[in-house]
């Protein structure tokens, strides 16, 4: 059975933002054309996503020397244990579809704290004489992102940073196809936002359709 993760990384549902509006409208109309697929919602606000710290530092330098994970103290084993059923749960998935909006040019910090629990060598990507190898070649990837502005062309493009970093992470897990699909120029065009946000709905309920 193909499995979807649908993570999002937003406070707010699909009545207060635009980008989880279009993920609702994208996975509404994936889940009809697509009915035995599993989906798996991970909310990046509500899951616990352990920071990269001294303690797994700790846990991870204790597990490479050869110690048992029982010998980990509390802390150790509760961080190094989530951040391994994060990663599991990641590379165990066909799909993922992203969702976020874009916050000062890049992301929410959840979403990089998530990114950071999967990047793992030897789990999603490997080191060779030849240099880093991606691990996920039969998978693929979206990332539907809200942005009050407009980035896909112009002065400002060079300045958005949360699209290219997962589409510069999903090409270094070797992920071979990575699409975006971007709701944009609501805050500079309040007077068109509401257009804005049925076109970017009409382009997701169009993509779910092949993705």
């Amino acid at each position: 059975m193909t499995k979807v993760l649908y993570i999002t990384a937003h406070p707010h549902d699909d009545t207060m933002s635009y980008s989880m509006a279009v993920g609702k409208a994208f996975l509404d109309t994936y889940k009809e054309v697509n009915p035995d697929h599993e989906i798996v919602n991970v909310d990046l606000y509500k899951e616990h996503v352990p920071h990269i710290d001294v303690d797994v530092f700790n846990g991870w330098g204790k597990l490479r020397s050869g110690e048992e994970f029982d010998k980990l103290s509390a802390e150790e084993k509760a961080k190094v244990g989530r951040l391994s059923e994060l990663s599991e749960q990641f590379i165990g998935a066909d799909k993922y579809v992203f969702v976020t909006p874009l916050w000062n040019f890049s992301f929410p910090p959840v979403m990089k704290a998530y990114i950071d629990s999967v990047a793992v060598a030897g789990k999603t990507f490997k080191y060779t004489e030849q240099g880093p190898v991606g691990l996920l070649s039969d998978k693929k990837a979206l990332h539907i992102q809200a942005r009050g502005g407009i980035y896909s062309e112009g002065p400002a493009a060079q300045l958005e940073m949360g699209h290219r970093y997962l589409e510069i992470i999903m090409q270094f897990f070797g992920v071979p196809s990575f699409e975006g699909l971007f709701v944009e120029g609501q805050n500079a065009m309040p007077d068109k936002a509401a257009e804005i946000k049925e076109n970017a709905i009409a382009r997701a309920k169009d993509l779910a359709h092949t993705f």
